[in-house]
């Protein structure tokens, strides 16, 4: 059932009409393939800039997450606080996902703990599927924004005694085309990676208080290999690992998001 649930929003979600361009890794409409995982329908990112042209297509305005539910007993979770940045490799692994880098941390235990942070582990953790509804602020800028985000309460391993159920991860898959001028802010607790063509823009690991940064997508072209007028993907990995609170803020130009 929560799978034909998150295949409905999918589908919903993917209604853009158009047709893409060719990537830079050299396939077409699927720039950065680099990041593994299912493949991607780049149609409708193309005609009008939604908020700015006109209305905000509904379509574009959920991002699709896959939260998964941890014990407070994980290694990883409950662990030392404390910023650390290089937690994780700079590209993606075949599967989509973000790779430990296996340096000297405080606050993961190992390759092997990790890895299970955004993979669906038996009797380790518990997979949701929700909704992140993109608010458009102003003219062209859309923000999901929770100073409470707390969205499985209650559910999977339950609060273990806490008022939320604090041990959990976010992962974000979508897909955008690049026109030029974009950026990506995130704004929050605990660690945070973006990956953009399969490629780290943005790095805000370890346990930690509020923290924000920004990808400025036009300084960062060369170095995350995009061209305007091209699809690329958006990956977002998220963990909230440590109980007191929960921040979870994504402010963007984007104007229209495909989930994978």
């Amino acid at each position: 059932m929560r799978r034909s649930l998150f295949l409905l929003l999918v589908l919903s979600a993917c209604d853009c009409g158009g047709t893409a361009g060719p990537s830079r890794d050299g396939g077409g409409g699927g720039g950065g393939r680099d990041g593994g995982g299912e493949g991607f329908d780049a149609a409708g990112l193309d005609g009008a800039r939604p908020g700015v042209d006109g209305a905000t297509p509904e379509r574009c305005r959920d991002l699709g997450a896959i939260v998964r539910d941890f014990r407070s007993s994980h290694p990883d979770m409950e662990a030392a606080i404390g910023s650390e940045r290089g937690l994780v490799q700079e590209r993606l692994d075949g599967d989509g996902k973000p790779v430990y880098s296996g340096g000297p941390s405080t606050t993961v235990q190992s390759t092997e703990s990790f890895a299970q942070w955004y993979r669906d582990v038996a009797d380790v953790n518990e997979r949701f599927e929700v909704a992140l509804p993109l608010t458009q602020t102003s003219p062209g800028v859309f923000v999901f924004e929770d100073s409470d985000f707390f969205p499985i309460d209650d559910r999977g391993f339950g609060n273990e005694g806490n008022p939320h159920n604090f041990h959990f991860t976010t992962e974000i898959r979508a897909t955008f085309r690049y026109r030029g001028g974009e950026t990506f802010t995130f704004r929050g607790d605990d660690d945070v990676f973006v990956f953009v063509n399969g490629r780290l823009a943005l790095d805000l690991g370890g346990v930690h208080g509020v923290e924000e940064a920004t990808i400025d997508f036009d300084a960062r072209a060369a170095a995350l290999e995009i061209d305007p007028g091209n699809v690329y993907s958006l990956h977002v990995f998220h963990a909230e690992r440590h109980t007191s609170e929960s921040n979870f803020r994504i402010e963007t130009s984007i104007d229209c998001f495909l989930l994978e």
